[in-house]
């Protein structure tokens, strides 16, 4: 059991990260994954705003832009609130740019908590790049090792015997890399400290200093139980590098804790648990040798993790200043605002997307001379078996007022919504409608009024915040290269 855990596959953990990152890398995917339904620019990376050395492209602000449009609250009350505009979705991503600079100038990454998560997110992206370039032309499979794969597994078609048989030899050529590698770079084990691991862990699980709701280790009583000496205890040691007592704790933490090992008394398991802690830190020692530490893309992807990450600790603390309402304004509020706490209304409808308005047409005009609906829907939708749906403001949008003006039992069309990543025309007939109804006060009710007014205070406090950092940094706008930005204009 213990080798299933952590055993005889020394890189499992970089092998599953690497090879969910290829996968989800892949040109064709990915394109298809994100690709927003916007009028193509004819420059992506055209630059549409500066603000220091941060530069948003056209591209980032369709992106984001889609993304405003997209309603958020799918199960309340929708305020109907006026839609996002282009601009003011760019001032909202330069805003942010702005406190990820004044986050960046007051030392945000000298953080302990968000130096470790940086150089984690960091150490992952550069094993997978060296994972990449090493096996690059280097993973085939033949016409007949495919067919003699089928014949041996008659489930598999060919696609699927094909990944395996590559994924196979990815395998296979990675572990002896990482052998090498290890040979390399001289690992040496210093088996004469297992005990002082074995009795830690031993302390740790069983003689927390702080009572435990939990049965295993937490994150926390590595930085806190540890002494200074166990900390700095050496395991392994390598060329530019070690692993200490904490990196051992460090790996055994990232293990979900149900399949942790727990009997640490036998020192193979504490090896095997050594094994894991080498992996990362000799796989980045070998990125780095052969300059994958200065790629371009992956430069940026740490710089964007570091930036989301130091964007969500600036609006924590900004929001730290909201100040719970006592019982006598969430009531007052609730009398003030009951439209918001009203039961949304909503319609019963039943789509038929189509790929353009050339198509929507041609649909409503068959339904229009009377031609059954189901056939139709068979004929022209996208979705041919999407069963009918309630639906509400809260997950239509802007698009809500369209399907609004119509009645039960009438066909509305064609009408542009919400389809996947993007936006299509559809045919919607309209199965039932029912309007939305006021609610009187409750006491069940104050979690959810009390959030309503945190939330205000807390957007009130973040737009206060933008506003003066706006004013401290300077940036720049170029109107004229986002003024036919509009992804309401579909074919």
């Amino acid at each position: 059991m213990k080798k299933l855990l952590i055993g005889k596959l020394t890189f499992l953990m970089a092998i599953c990260l690497v090879c969910a990152v290829t996968t989800a890398v892949s040109p064709a995917a990915s394109e298809k994954a994100e690709q927003p339904a916007v009028r193509a620019a004819a420059e992506l990376s055209t630059v549409v705003a500066k603000i220091g050395s941060y530069r948003i492209t056209r591209e980032e602000l369709e992106k984001r832009f889609m993304m405003a449009l997209r309603p958020g609250d799918y199960d309340s009350y929708d305020e109907q609130a006026e839609p996002p505009t282009v601009k003011g979705t760019l001032e909202e991503m330069i805003a942010e740019k702005a406190i990820v600079i004044e986050a960046r100038e007051q030392g945000g990454l000298d953080d302990e908590r968000n130096r470790g998560l940086a150089k984690r997110f960091r150490d992952k992206r550069i094993a997978n790049l060296l994972y990449q370039t090493y096996l690059q032309d280097k993973v085939s499979a033949s016409d007949s090792e495919i067919a003699q794969k089928m014949k041996a597994d008659p489930k598999l078609d060919k696609v699927r015997a094909e990944n395996a048989i590559k994924s196979g030899k990815a395998r296979s050529l990675w572990d002896q890399y990482y052998l090498q590698i290890r040979k390399r770079l001289n690992v040496k084990k210093l088996s004469e400290n297992y005990p002082t691991a074995v009795q830690a862990h031993h302390r740790l699980l069983y003689r927390p200093k702080k009572a435990r709701s939990v049965g295993f280790i937490r994150n926390s009583q590595v930085k806190e139980e540890l002494t200074p000496q166990e900390e700095k205890t050496v395991l392994a040691t390598f060329d530019k590098g070690q692993i200490t007592l904490e990196d051992w704790f460090v790996a055994l933490c990232d293990i979900v804790p149900p399949r942790r090992p727990r009997n640490m008394k036998d020192t193979k398991v504490v090896e095997q648990l050594l094994d894991s802690a080498l992996q990362m830190p000799l796989l980045v020692v070998e990125a780095e040798s052969l300059g994958l530490d200065k790629n371009e893309e992956m430069l940026k992807q740490v710089r964007d993790y570091e930036d989301r990450m130091l964007l969500g600790s600036a609006k924590q603390a900004q929001y730290k200043d909201a100040k719970e309402p006592t019982a006598e304004e969430m009531t007052a509020y609730f009398n003030k605002n009951k439209e918001k706490f009203a039961t949304s209304e909503s319609l019963k409808i039943d789509p038929i997307w189509c790929d353009d308005l050339a198509k929507a047409k041609k649909a409503k005009a068959e339904l229009d001379e009377g031609k059954d609906f189901e056939k139709v829907k068979q004929e022209y939708s996208l979705e041919k078996q999407l069963k009918p749906f309630t639906t509400r403001p809260g997950s239509e949008g802007l698009f809500w007022k369209d399907l609004e003006a119509g009645d039960p039992n009438e066909i509305v069309g064609p009408v542009k919504g919400f389809y996947r990543q993007g936006i299509k025309w559809r045919i919607v007939k309209i199965l039932e409608k029912k309007p939305g109804t006021p609610k009187e006060y409750a006491a069940n009710m104050d979690p959810q009024i009390k959030d309503k007014i945190m939330t205000e205070q807390r957007d009130a406090l973040l737009a206060r915040y933008s506003k003066e950092l706006l004013r401290k940094y300077t940036y720049q706008i170029y109107l004229d290269r986002i003024k036919d930005i509009d992804p309401l204009d579909i074919p």
